[in-house]
């Protein structure tokens, strides 16, 4: 379980590396991906209204008032490093204890990442972006504490499939 390190005080060693990241990846959409997005928003919508499904035609309204909000929310900065410890992620700390594995995705530009599998029922896996760090030290440095996942070549489907069709 990840702690709080601001209502707890942990030791968390030495930093040796750390860097700042966005909260999520932010694209910049082009006029016609909004109108695609449109059209396919009132065809679902449409069908709805045919259908006599209300339930479905909410769920619809709802997604496009969601998507508009967060759209015009700028992702924040967030905090990351690496201690000897274990990995600090905005205010919640992860001992290695209770981190199972990691593993780099790097094929530039498109795919830096860093990954961590973690314990935790209900969020086990940390995205954080490399930005412009070589991964070679943090795999170095990593690889005393933690496994490396070397089955892991490619990003996740969804992971994908989000950044070419630009969804986050």
């Amino acid at each position: 379980m990840p702690i709080n390190i601001l209502k707890e005080n942990v030791n968390l060693g030495k930093i040796m590396f750390q860097w700042t990241v966005k909260e999520y990846e932010k694209f910049e959409r082009e006029r016609s991906w909004y109108i695609v997005i449109g059209i396919i928003a009132i065809a679902f919508l449409t069908y709805a209204m045919i259908v006599a499904n209300y339930l479905f035609a909410l769920i619809i309204v709802l997604i496009g008032i969601i998507s508009f909000l967060h759209e015009m929310q700028d992702p924040i900065d967030v905090p990351f490093a690496i201690t000897e410890t274990g990995i600090i992620l905005g205010k919640k700390y992860f001992r290695y204890s209770e981190i199972k594995n990691f593993w780099i995705i790097y094929n530039p530009p498109e795919v830096k990442k860093l990954y961590f599998s973690t314990d935790g029922a209900l969020r086990n896996e940390l995205q954080i972006s490399l930005m412009d760090y070589d991964p070679r030290p943090l795999r170095e440095y990593l690889g005393k504490y933690l496994a490396e996942d070397l089955e892991q070549e490619e990003e996740a489907l969804s992971d994908t499939l989000a950044r070419r069709m630009r969804l986050h």
